[in-house]
């Protein structure tokens, strides 16, 4: 197993335990260098800066995104380490050595399920850790040093018990070929944040009915609600324009199981109006739009409940 140990601040890592989130940005200052160290679902850990030099957490990987700063906190809000967007913006400018944009694109790596180690279970650095390290290093269980470390990082997670403010990882054993048990990943609950930038990215950031390319007026939508038992999964998203994101949550507006919009006649009925949304009614949702794998396009029981349950 792969998995990669990244180079963060105290000041990130502190914010964050305190609070216990159940998905965090890991943030690059730029977007430049990108990140395809990981497969989802791999190991993400944390180590601290010197002069700290230890392990002191990690989450499991699920997708790396270039964003603008202020759509990244739009998404995770505190989960980016820090109390409000200024305080971000200048954590980003300082390490950009002070060069301040209005509105950077940094690189976010998703993270789900954070755990964070208390001081008595920080790890050190592995052996071969060097200085000149400044953003991370990937590791597997494959190689010595790798191995250890990983364990080490399972001795301190598979004991503890759930937190009342922290539910348990998912997480199980399996036995290796060296028979000693290592950790591994079950499937990893996504958090509101995750599914924004999965949904975003899935549709080639752009409107599934209107083609808008916008970023700041697109918004992930979920089908079901998630306060109605629906999952943070991309077949039960669809990334809209804002005021259709709107008018398909109030069931002004919805699919049918062939993608099709179909448009509410109460839109006319309430507003007296409506031109700009009659247009779309019967159009398919856009095939170079939608999702490139068939799996992650919208489901069909998901779409069912919505013309059952929320269309008018």
């Amino acid at each position: 197993m792969n998995f990669y140990v990244g180079v963060t601040d105290h000041e990130w890592f502190g914010f964050l335990r305190e609070r216990k989130p159940d998905e965090v940005n890991f943030w690059f200052p730029s977007s430049k260098q990108g990140f395809a160290a990981l497969q989802p679902g791999e190991p993400f850990l944390f180590k601290l800066h010197s002069p700290y030099n230890v392990v002191a957490g990690g989450g499991f990987f699920v997708r790396y995104s270039a964003l603008p700063l202020s759509l990244a906190w739009e998404a995770f809000g505190e989960k980016n380490g820090a109390p409000d967007y200024a305080t971000c913006h200048k954590r980003v400018t300082k390490y950009k050595k002070g060069v301040s944009e209005p509105d950077p694109v940094i690189g976010c790596v998703v993270l789900t399920e954070p755990f964070f180690f208390e001081d008595s279970q920080l790890i050190p650095s592995p052996s071969n850790w060097s200085r000149e390290i400044v953003r991370g290093k990937v590791y597997s269980t494959a190689d010595p040093i790798g191995d250890a470390l990983w364990m080490s990082v399972a001795a301190q997670l598979a004991p503890q018990p759930a937190q009342p403010t922290q539910p348990a990882l998912n997480l199980q054993y399996e036995q290796s070929e060296k028979d000693a048990y290592k950790l591994v990943l079950g499937k990893q609950r996504l958090g509101q944040g995750a599914f924004r930038v999965l949904v975003t990215d899935a549709y080639h950031r752009r409107c599934a009915i209107s083609g808008e390319k916008t970023l700041p007026v697109l918004t992930a939508a979920h089908i079901k609600p998630y306060s109605q038992q629906g999952p943070h999964e991309l077949q039960n998203g669809l990334l809209l324009r804002a005021d259709l994101h709107l008018l398909f949550d109030r069931g002004l507006l919805t699919l049918t199981d062939d993608y099709r919009v179909e448009v509410s006649q109460r839109i006319k009925e309430t507003y007296n109006n409506g031109k700009e949304y009659y247009r779309f009614q019967g159009q398919k949702l856009l095939e170079d739009v939608l999702p490139n794998k068939y799996e992650d396009r919208p489901s069909t029981e998901y779409l069912k409940w919505h013309q059952e349950s929320t269309f008018r």
